[in-house]
């Protein structure tokens, strides 16, 4: 029985997906946003949705991606089955890009 469950458990480890890059990295730009924040680098994600919610009326908010090379955050909302990026500068929160409709 010890040997069937061997066997099973070396076949399930064997075939597990390995880890994935993009959840290593979205913690490390979540440290990174963290520590621009702290050191008064960047406004808040809470500021920046204050700001950016109120212009998208009608859409969906997914959620936000921060850039930490860039200090830019991208806020994913969605309207109509489109999906709308909009840019926003982390220091001064302004808009600086914007796809979809």
């Amino acid at each position: 029985m010890s040997m069937i469950v061997t066997v099973l458990l070396g076949l399930a480890t064997a075939t597990a997906p390995p880890p994935l890059a993009g959840v290593w990295l979205q913690h490390v730009d979540q440290r990174e946003a963290w520590r621009a924040r702290r050191e008064g680098r960047i406004l808040p994600i809470r500021e920046i949705e204050g700001r950016v919610l109120p212009t998208m009326r009608g859409s969906q908010y997914l959620g936000f991606d921060f850039d930490a090379d860039r200090g830019i955050y991208t806020l994913k909302f969605l309207r109509d089955g489109t999906v709308i990026w909009v840019e926003v500068d982390g220091r001064t929160g302004q808009i600086i890009g914007r796809t979809g409709n």
